[in-house]
């Protein structure tokens, strides 16, 4: 056989068999690792096609974009010898360029993240736990944020070699031991209780200082009243005296009230006047009054 023709024949055959090998497409978010024979390469791939490979290689894909772990009811140890359950999520990311050696190592991304991250957020809790005095105290907002920020930086120092990049790390919640939840729960209705009891004693309080306020009103207004009727009272009395005083030097003035009493009674028809002795200066009743004795 012609060699031209053999080889042509055997080039071929290569691309009918393996035409799909000499070409991979990275999907988006993630990188190439490729290893030849159980070997990887040290270099990753970006994302996009990539033609010609060498049709040998294996690939695994591996996805770079951040994503978010949950770690629920990891138990915390206080000083206090109390056990708190804390509820963490935490975001993170493989570092793209250091994939090749995650692989090489470790494995995919479930396996990093299994092998590295989860054991040592674990541990640092537990040593972060011994710092802290009392169980309660995760509750202060000081505390909490110690507790993340110290985890980010003791997570990120220890996995980040390990190719993965921790963004951030989220207390979500604080499950206190049942004996101490409970008695955090007793305290909180003495307090309420208290506090309860004291608006009641301050409204009864208040209602006594209106109580109070109102009586001296109306001590006060009494008083004024009583300052008034002697005012008056002293009034009338002055206006009386006087009265005596100008009738005692004017007979005419006596008299002539007399005449104008007489007048008011003459309008009554039922009013009879009876006049006195007829030999009297007066005859007429009342007009003897201003008379000199």
């Amino acid at each position: 056989m012609n060699p031209k023709l053999t080889a042509l024949f055997i080039a071929v055959l290569a691309i009918v068999m393996f035409g799909r090998q000499f070409f991979h497409q990275v999907p988006v978010g993630h990188v190439g690792v490729a290893s030849f024979f159980g070997e990887v390469e040290d270099h990753a791939y970006p994302e996009g096609p990539h033609f010609p490979v060498n049709p040998l290689l294996t690939w695994h894909d591996m996805d770079v974009r951040e994503k978010s772990i949950k770690l629920p009811g990891i138990e915390v140890p206080t000083r206090d010898q109390l056990l708190t359950k804390i509820d963490l999520s935490i975001q993170y990311r493989l570092n793209g360029k250091m994939a090749p050696m995650i692989f090489r190592e470790t494995g995919d991304e479930n396996e990093v993240v299994a092998v590295h991250m989860i054991p040592k957020v674990r541990s640092l809790l537990r040593q972060m736990g011994t710092n802290i005095d009392r169980a309660e105290d995760f509750f202060q907002e000081e505390t909490r944020d110690l507790l993340a920020s110290g985890l980010l930086t003791g997570l990120s120092a220890f996995v980040g070699p390990k190719g993965i990049i921790i963004d951030e790390v989220l207390v979500r919640g604080i499950n206190l031991p049942p004996v101490l939840a409970k008695a955090i729960e007793q305290k909180k209705e003495r307090e309420q209780a208290g506090e309860r009891e004291k608006a009641e004693l301050e409204r009864f309080r208040t209602e006594q200082l209106q109580q109070v306020a109102a009586a001296q009103a109306q001590r006060q207004a009494a008083e004024e009243n009583a300052k008034t009727v002697r005012i008056l009272a002293d009034a009338k009395a002055y206006e009386i005296a006087a009265i005596n005083k100008a009738a005692s030097k004017n007979p005419a003035y006596v008299q002539l009230q007399a005449l104008e009493a007489l007048k008011k009674i003459a309008e009554d028809p039922s009013a009879k006047i009876y006049f006195m002795d007829g030999q009297s200066r007066q005859p007429i009743p009342l007009l003897h009054m201003g008379d000199q004795p």
